[in-house]
């Protein structure tokens, strides 16, 4: 009974799309009808609105975190299905007829939940990579991939199954993104459109 609460509650949390919620409340035009249709904070810089980018990013890494520390408080063992659900719950949330986004700040979110030192690794591959080459898709696909790495470099092979699972689905999520860098297409951020 303790794993299917913590998946709904993690889903649930994970699920709520800050990103359509603040440009609604800025007033700017529907966030799913710009640039990808994604609720992510690089969609959200589509809108020319850093601030509210901003904001998306760190309420959704917020609400990842959230979801595993809740966990581990009340329902101790469910920690990495927690994660998971909650970045399920924000690439396919109820709300939105499960059209959602990709799931890489939520899973810094989750990655930070766990341990710091995983969330610093996923944070350090990310951040690195977007200063780099100013392509958000390829950080946080190669954020992705870094994240059981990093699990398992620090000693927590538990975590593996579920780490391997989030890097899965924010890969698979950027599939059409990994057609456009293969062509030389994929836009750099701020690029709005």
């Amino acid at each position: 009974m303790d794993w299917i609460t913590a998946f709904l509650l993690a889903y649930l949390l994970g699920s709520v799309p800050f990103g359509l919620l603040l440009t609604r409340l800025a007033g700017t035009e529907d966030l799913r009808s710009i640039g990808s249709g994604n609720i992510g904070a690089t969609n959200v810089l589509r809108t020319g609105r850093k601030g509210l980018a901003a904001g998306t990013l760190l309420l959704d890494l917020v609400k990842g975190a959230a979801a595993v520390l809740l966990a581990h408080h009340f329902l101790p063992g469910t920690e990495g299905l927690a994660a998971l659900a909650a970045v399920i719950g924000h690439c396919f949330p109820v709300w939105l007829k499960f059209r959602g986004g990709k799931g890489v700040a939520t899973t810094a979110g989750v990655a930070f939940g766990l341990g710091w030192p995983i969330g610093l690794a996923y944070a350090l591959v990310w951040i690195g990579m977007l200063a780099l080459t100013r392509i958000s898709s390829l950080s946080g696909i190669c954020a992705a991939v870094a994240l059981p790495i990093a699990g398992y470099a620090m000693g927590r092979a538990d975590l593996l199954p579920w780490l391997v699972a989030i890097a899965a689905l924010v890969i698979v999520l950027h599939r059409a993104n990994i057609a456009r860098l293969r062509n030389g297409t994929e836009p750099r951020v701020g690029k709005r459109g």
